[in-house]
């Protein structure tokens, strides 16, 4: 399959060519047919799978630029997401021959311009915020009435921000006939009857990513044991230099805790997060991107909602409470096939929450800092298979001495059967050497 067997308009053509994107992804190639025939759709898919691409093609293939109104509408949950969405849609249809007019509408803008500019042009396709694109509608600048098409990004995000009534106003003003989409990495509980109200029988694809990590990242658990994090941290950061690092955590508080540890020593840091003013993250993100910080200390906004190019290294200072934070985070290096590295701080009592990650086929290297080196650690596993080496290899008249050494008996006894439990073991050991030399020399 190939994206010209989906003869969509020459200019989106030209624009697939300009990027280098000729075979479709998994979800794209699901996707692109059934929004191209009208259905709607609910899909989910892990990041960097090719979602935006797949709902942006085949919609912007529908719209008749000739026709001076609102056709398509695509809502998310982060003006990140939403400054990330319109820089791809400027791509597709910047070769279009009769200009496709978009507009971003997101909060932390002159709102009372926007509402001038809206009035005097509808543009054919609105990306943005609920709040914002709510608040034009109630101006009466944006005519959402005719609108076609509609989607919901990041649904599960949107739903987390308390975002979905404001999804629902938007839509309840729609036509009846409206082709909505609604993409989203996980599908919870709470969102089901909004989609049933405006889907009806929609078409669901589900693409499971078989590697949730991808491949060309060095995923790593760096032990800390009983040292300071912050410490670990700065002895980790310079040890070499990093294109650009994204270090994560799981509060506001935490990032600005780690930010200042940092700029007290003297590295430049940039920080991410919900509480930092729209026109202050538009202002560090295009630092950002012009390589003028080295180091971005971010919350989970940036895991999910911004798309930052050539990360070579991220470092989970914190474990993040959900799987699916941990995917987006590490999946923000090791894109487009180059390598990337990612570090996640591991302390022995947290081995249950990396054990549910290991469940679910993420592969880890067990490291830790020594004389300035990141080097191998110990294996992780190595309790548990002492105690079944200890245990499930045993004879049975052994196990039973063991069992019976537990019980309560008299401490004379006691002491004889543990002298005579460590004897058997020691002849036990002796026994499996010779078995695994014997094994060794027959081969």
């Amino acid at each position: 399959m190939k994206f010209t067997d989906y003869q969509l308009q020459p200019f989106l053509q030209q624009a697939l060519e300009k990027l280098s994107f000729s075979t479709p992804t998994k979800i794209q190639e699901k996707i692109i047919p059934l929004l191209l025939k009208g259905e709607s759709v609910i899909g989910q898919s892990q990041t960097g799978s090719g979602k935006s691409h797949s709902f942006l093609l085949p919609l912007i293939h529908k719209i008749d630029p000739d026709k001076q109104e609102l056709q398509l509408v695509i809502t998310v949950p982060s003006r990140e997401l939403a400054e990330q969405l319109v820089r791809v849609t400027s791509q597709l249809i910047e070769e279009a021959p009769t200009p496709i007019l978009l507009e971003k509408c997101v909060g932390g803008t002159d709102k009372l311009r926007q509402v001038q500019k809206l009035q005097q042009t509808a543009p054919h396709i609105v990306i943005g915020t609920p709040g914002r694109i709510f608040d034009l509608m109630r101006e009466n600048a944006l005519l959402i009435q005719t609108a076609t098409m509609m989607v919901v990004d990041e649904a599960d995000m949107t739903f987390d921000l308390g975002f979905l009534e404001t999804v629902d106003e938007i839509a309840s003003r729609m036509p009846k006939d409206l082709q909505m989409s609604v993409f989203s990495a996980t599908i919870p509980d709470k969102i089901k009857p909004f989609l049933k109200k405006y889907l009806g029988n929609p078409k669901i694809i589900h693409v499971e990513n078989k590697q949730l990590v991808s491949p060309t990242i060095t995923n790593q658990l760096l032990v800390t044991k009983t040292k300071n994090p912050l410490e670990v941290l700065f002895e980790l950061i310079t040890l070499g230099h990093p294109y650009l690092m994204l270090i994560f955590v799981n509060t506001k508080q935490k990032a600005d805790e780690v930010t200042a540890f940092l700029r007290e020593k003297s590295l430049k840091v940039a920080t991410i997060h919900g509480d930092i003013p729209a026109r202050e993250r538009r202002r560090v993100m295009k630092q950002i991107q012009q390589m003028e910080y080295q180091y971005v200390v971010a919350t989970d906004l940036a895991a999910r909602g911004i798309d930052i190019e050539g990360v070579s290294h991220v470092i989970n200072l914190e474990i993040p409470s959900e799987l699916e934070f941990f995917i987006h985070r590490v999946g923000r290096t090791g894109r487009n096939g180059l390598a990337g590295q990612a570090i996640t701080f591991y302390t022995p009592n947290q081995e249950q929450a990396i054990q549910t990650l290991e469940a679910k086929g993420i592969s880890f290297e067990t490291m830790e800092l020594k004389n300035g080196e990141l080097v191998e650690s110990y294996d992780r596993s190595r309790r548990e298979k002492r105690k079944n080496t200890q245990t499930s290899d045993l004879d049975p008249r052994l196990k039973g001495m063991i069992k019976k050494a537990k019980k309560h008996v008299k401490p004379g006894y006691k002491k004889k059967l543990t002298h005579e439990i460590k004897q058997k073991q020691r002849i036990e050991r002796k026994k499996q050497n010779r078995q695994s030399a014997r094994k060794k020399n027959s081969k």
